[in-house]
């Protein structure tokens, strides 16, 4: 019998809607095993030798944030991590159709890859929009925990950055206490418009206008102390 390796959570829901268009469907076959992070640890400098920074995203949904910093930042790494099906198929697309060469996916758990990678090689990482989870018995499986946090500190180099957004003002304050619990962040904002106002580098994507959560987009950098 085989176990669960995070029994305690699960932060995401579904991992397959729709069916996967034809093409996309055959980038899962061509393309996905050439950018598919090593399945055993690794460093991801190795991946790309020549890369300035490795950033992360988590959850990167279709794709559309991670690919356009991809194309923004083409000496830099970008990880990104998605358990779902159909978002992996669009970021393949994006990739393709950009001819994106500084992308490595991981379709499953980002906790997974998160416990692959070696200490201190992450410059930036990204947690855009994740599951809510707004109802209070489903809390617990929201993907900010203090676990993760703890796991990010360990990855992050001193001095790297972490964005967290969300459009739910629960989530919003829930995150923000797990992270100013944590002695290895620091918040550095002074102001309102630090967190209300998007970054000048975010990229607004479509899933982000819908705004299906409770209020405007809150948007939270941390820094890694």
């Amino acid at each position: 019998m085989t176990s669960d390796p995070h029994p305690p959570m699960r932060s995401f829901g579904r991992i397959k809607s729709r069916p996967i268009k034809p093409r996309q469907a055959a980038l899962m076959d061509s393309l996905l095993p050439e950018v598919r992070c090593p399945t055993e640890p690794f460093d991801p400098r190795a991946l790309k030798p020549e890369a300035d920074e490795v950033w992360l995203e988590i959850g990167f949904g279709g794709g559309e944030h991670m690919a356009a910093q991809a194309a923004r930042a083409r000496d830099t790494l970008i990880l990104g991590a998605e358990p779902f099906q159909n978002g992996v198929a669009s970021a393949l697309r994006h990739m393709d159709e950009q001819g994106l060469s500084n992308v490595r996916l991981h379709d499953g758990d980002v906790r997974d890859l998160m416990a692959r990678l070696p200490a201190a090689c992450l410059d930036r990482v990204f947690i855009l929009f994740p599951d809510p989870w707004p109802k209070a018995r489903h809390n617990k499986r929201r993907l900010v925990q203090a676990e993760l946090i703890e796991d990010l500190a360990r990855l992050l180099k001193p001095g790297a950055t972490l964005r967290f957004a969300t459009d739910w003002a629960d989530y919003a304050d829930w995150t923000l206490e797990r992270f100013l619990a944590s002695p290895r962040f620091d918040w550095p904002a002074a102001r309102a418009d630090d967190w209300r106002t998007p970054p000048a580098d975010h990229i607004t994507t479509r899933y982000e206008e819908k705004r299906l959560g409770d209020c405007a987009p809150v948007f939270l950098d941390f820094v890694r102390t």
